[in-house]
């Protein structure tokens, strides 16, 4: 079974869409249901202290799925997120990381499906569970 969209498609739409351009998120690798991403460091996204915000392994762990779910349904669907919940494991200062989200399964109604994102050594840094709901069809 092919992919609904191709990788072409997904890295031009992070170009395109504000928040994941001014973020800098860039397309690591797509399978079927599964997306990773890789989140370059930026300074002015750091707590006081140096450690990076959580708020990005957030958006992160969020756009990962929204492109995941993109590689079942198509560029078309309209499915948002309804629940995010990420547990901190790790920081980390003055580097990126990469997000990789998997659907795991993907109701009538609901999209269900895990994220973590690693450092460049792979040392688990985040752990999300997300649910989304499905677009009106």
């Amino acid at each position: 079974m092919g992919l609904a969209c191709s990788r072409d498609e997904l890295q031009q739409l992070l170009e395109e869409v504000a928040f994941t351009r001014n973020l800098g998120f860039r397309l690591d690798d797509i399978e079927d249901g599964q997306c990773t991403i890789h989140v370059p460091f930026q300074e002015a996204l750091e707590r006081p202290g140096g450690i990076l915000s959580g708020q990005v392994f957030m958006a992160a762990a969020d756009v990962a799925m929204w492109l995941a779910i993109k590689t079942r349904l198509g560029l078309a669907d309209s499915s948002v997120t309804v629940e995010l919940k990420t547990n901190f494991l790790s920081s980390v200062r003055k580097e990126g990381f990469s997000c990789t989200a998997k659907v795991l399964k993907l109701g009538r109604r609901l999209i269900y499906g895990t994220a973590e994102c690693v450092d460049g050594g792979s040392r688990l840094l985040t752990h999300s569970t997300i649910s989304y709901i499905r677009g009106e069809k």
